[in-house]
């Protein structure tokens, strides 16, 4: 893959901003280049633009080069910055399945980016020859969701590396579920497929989507790319201290993931028991998506007894679906009482 073939030529040109810490790297014992408040020593200092901690630790439990991490504020950072860097507006276009996470197509929109979406077969799942031959010359990126959002299942692999291999632009593959799969991730592909991008995050499994980090995981010219277009100081200082404190606690992770599924698997044996419930999809993910009688009315039922999950009558293929989230033991048990009563 010959990256200047897809760059937009005015990113290619683009000369990107320095920060004070962009230009010194190291320690110091006085700092009077990046006019910070020198009275405050708690959080008076910029963050390490390009977070090298963060990634040293997170390339070892991956097996990943720091340099082919980038860091963003969530998934859709890197989501948006791929679009910004590759797709020419009102000219290039992305495709993606359909039902699929929302903020792919959002993207688009506000990048100017036409979006084709492919519908999934019955079992929610990908075609390559359909995707490819949605493609054309401006097509630049296919994005893939595997867990997907909102089914659940792992999109088939050997179609995933079929667009792998034939697709002349970037193939994103969002693992945002990927924690909870059976199936492992495509993150060990990234030597052999260069335009292969693996994002995923420490808002799922890891417990911490209030603190909004993403991971985006390319070959260093795509890393490079993005760390050229992204804001400096992306992210801050409370966030990276807080991921490296996470990371110390690799184990307690792998517990909640264990617990989780434990559920999971408990809680798609009693919904299948429940009357408004005609059908309980398999998952790889910490939520499962059913087709109910009512899905409208269902939902408001439980939003009166407190419950919340996730109506996705509107979406397609989702036609009288809800999500549920797995919770704790405490949580499935209400979430089913309340159904039997529905």
């Amino acid at each position: 893959m010959d990256i200047n073939k897809l760059i937009r030529k005015n990113i290619a040109a683009l000369k990107p901003y320095s920060s004070a810490r962009n230009e010194f790297k190291g320690e110091a014992s006085v700092y009077l280049d990046a006019n910070e408040n020198p009275y405050s020593q708690s959080y008076n200092r910029y963050p390490d633009p390009l977070q090298w901690k963060v990634k040293e630790k997170i390339g070892l439990l991956k097996g990943v080069s720091p340099a082919s991490i980038f860091l963003g504020v969530g998934s859709d950072e890197p989501i948006d910055l791929l679009m910004r860097a590759f797709c020419e507006p009102n000219k290039d276009n992305i495709v993606m399945p359909d039902p699929t996470y929302g903020m792919y197509q959002v993207s688009a929109n506000i990048n100017a980016v036409e979006c084709r979406t492919i519908p999934l077969d019955e079992k929610f799942d990908i075609n390559a020859a359909t995707l490819l031959a949605a493609t054309d010359e401006n097509t630049k990126l296919i994005y893939l969701c595997s867990p997907n959002n909102p089914t659940g299942n792992s999109l088939n692999e050997n179609e995933t590396i079929q667009i792998l291999e034939n697709f002349q632009g970037i193939v994103v593959v969002d693992e945002a579920y990927i924690d909870f799969s059976s199936r492992p991730s495509l993150i060990a592909g990234l030597k052999k497929y260069p335009n292969l991008v693996i994002l995923q995050t420490f808002s799922k499994a890891w417990g911490m989507a209030a603190i909004r980090l993403g991971m985006a995981f390319a070959s260093e010219e795509i890393i490079q790319i993005l760390n050229k277009i992204k804001y400096p100081y992306n992210i801050n200082i409370l966030t990276q201290n807080h991921v490296l404190e996470a990371l110390e606690n690799v184990e307690k992770v792998k517990k909640w993931v264990n617990e989780l599924l434990f559920e999971r698997e408990k809680l798609m044996k009693e919904l299948a028991t429940i009357q408004c419930i005609t059908n309980v999809y398999p998952s790889d993910a910490n939520f499962i998506l059913v087709r109910t009688t009512d899905a409208d009315k269902i939902y408001q039922k439980l939003v009166e007894k407190g419950i919340v999950v996730r109506n996705r009558n509107n979406i397609t293929l989702c036609l009288g679906c809800l999500r549920l989230t797995v919770g704790t033991p405490d949580e499935n048990s209400t979430l089913i009482e309340a159904l039997h009563t529905i």
